[in-house]
């Protein structure tokens, strides 16, 4: 044996909860760098907090504007990370076998998805203060009584997006999710009872939209965060949500193309 030849490493590996950590730091980081990422995830929530706010033609209900407006754009920060942001990341992952070859790490497929999700639970913390203090600049006065309900409301609208994200994410081509993401971000945004509730769309819709992921996370935040009411129906569509795509993704994702 050559005496000058290295050592093998026989250190053994971090420990899972290390592992995943780091590898959520490492998304987190990634994801507030990208410039596409940050402007989806932080500056255009900021664009429409202040552009509606400022224009009273489109109407987003009874109360004071801004405290209506500030919980929808909160649900549009969830949307943006948890969905946009991360199946658009996911599929260029597999494309590149980013995904493949991390998991044959000792991260491992199971430590792969915890880090993806603390990660985005990190940026949706960071967005909801850049949103917070914004809003509280802008005169919004919350009811602090339903901030409980508005955690509720937002970890499971991150667990349904970001479950609808993998799903996405893990069956189409990267061109495909980078279009189709983009293009159900705007329509959420517009249609989906996101930043202006169901109640104001035409009323062909709002049945509809009061049963889609974007209507329940929408209108609980606004019930918790300008009401202090927590809507227990609108938990369940987002729990019923996030089971069914967590379910599908855990049988058609691939993660490789």
């Amino acid at each position: 044996m050559n005496t000058t030849d290295p050592l093998p490493d026989t250190s053994p590996a971090a420990p899972t909860t290390q592992r995943v950590l780091a590898q959520a730091r490492f998304e987190a980081t990634t994801m507030l760098r990208n410039g596409e990422q940050l402007l989806v995830s932080v500056v255009l929530p900021c664009a429409v907090l202040i552009g509606l706010v400022a224009a009273h033609s489109v109407p987003v209900g009874e109360g004071r504007r801004v405290d209506l407006v500030v919980p929808g754009v909160l649900a549009l920060c969830v949307i943006s990370s948890a969905f946009t942001g991360q199946a658009i990341s996911t599929g260029f992952e597999r494309r590149y076998g980013v995904l493949r070859l991390l998991g044959v790490t000792p991260l491992g497929r199971t430590g792969l998805l915890l880090a993806k999700a603390v990660a985005v639970l990190s940026v949706v913390v960071v967005q909801v203060v850049v949103v917070t203090a914004l809003g509280l600049a802008m005169g919004w006065r919350p009811e602090l009584t339903g901030i409980p309900a508005a955690v509720v409301a937002t970890l499971l609208g991150t667990w349904a997006f970001a479950a609808l994200a993998l799903l996405l994410g893990g069956t189409l081509r990267a061109e495909g999710v980078l279009a189709l993401a983009n293009l159900i971000w705007v329509a959420l945004l517009g249609l989906g009872g996101v930043v202006v509730a169901g109640s104001e769309l035409p009323p062909a819709v709002a049945p509809v939209v009061e049963l889609l992921p974007s209507g329940a996370l929408g209108d609980s935040l606004r019930a918790a965060l300008a009401h202090g009411q927590a809507r227990v129906g609108d938990w369940l569509v987002l729990a019923v949500w996030g089971a069914v795509a967590t379910l599908l993704a855990s049988r058609l994702f691939r993660w490789s193309d």
